[in-house]
């Protein structure tokens, strides 16, 4: 009995010790990125989160976003993400360090959003329609509508909201009322919309192993 303890507790600090110092490892690695300092342009990136976009960040949270979308981009040889143009290079980790809390995720019921600000059809227009009504932009979608972040109300003379939503059919405001998107909507909005890692890091540039020139080994 008395050995069984000992070799319990034996396993158990190798164990803690081992977790320990991986998880010291990474927070040591991580913690001390920085942005980097573009040496031409001397722009720093990533750039810090705008206000509206970081208050949209806690909105992405509170709905469970992560729940259905990713926010990693893999490289080539890993997954398909490049091909199906959701980003133009791999995730790296310096693309983090702006946010308070990391939406990585792990399931891709629909697509990943790491990029998704950069999209060339991803306007404001686009977003919120993407919310109030998902199929009215993206046909044969499985998410879910996100109606509570609108309000649809009568339309004021001469005070027509410039963000209404400009829908048909049946996703159409009645008449004589427009759809309007509340504040946490538009922080949403302006957090997807941020969503862009374009900038090339030189750690996020594709490994290429090196060649061995003639004679060498």
């Amino acid at each position: 009995m008395k050995n069984g303890l000992v070799l319990f507790f034996g396993a158990f600090a190798a164990l803690a010790l081992s977790t320990g110092a991986v998880l010291f490892a990474a927070h040591n690695q991580l913690a001390s990125l920085k942005q980097y300092k573009d040496p031409i342009e001397e722009t720093l990136h990533p750039a810090p989160l705008p206000g509206l976009a970081d208050r949209g960040r806690m909105v992405y949270q509170d709905l469970g976003c992560a729940s259905c979308h990713t926010q990693q981009v893999r490289r080539e040889g890993v997954g398909g993400d490049i091909v199906r143009q959701w980003g133009v290079r791999q995730s790296v980790a310096r693309d983090y360090i702006r946010e308070k809390s990391v939406h990585l995720g792990h399931l891709r019921l629909g697509p990943d959003l790491r990029n998704v600000g950069a999209r060339p059809y991803a306007d404001e227009e686009y977003f919120y329609k993407l919310l109030y009504a998902p199929e009215s932009v993206a046909p044969g979608t499985n998410m879910p509508s996100y109606a509570f972040l609108f309000e649809v109300r009568p339309v004021r003379p001469g005070q027509a909201s410039p963000h209404a939503l400009k829908l048909t059919g049946k996703h159409a405001a009645p008449a004589g009322h427009e759809i309007v998107p509340s504040y946490r909507a538009r922080e949403l909005v302006a957090y997807l919309r941020s969503l862009n890692d374009a900038y090339e890091y030189p750690e996020a540039k594709p490994y290429v192993p090196a060649t061995k020139t003639e004679g060498g080994h």
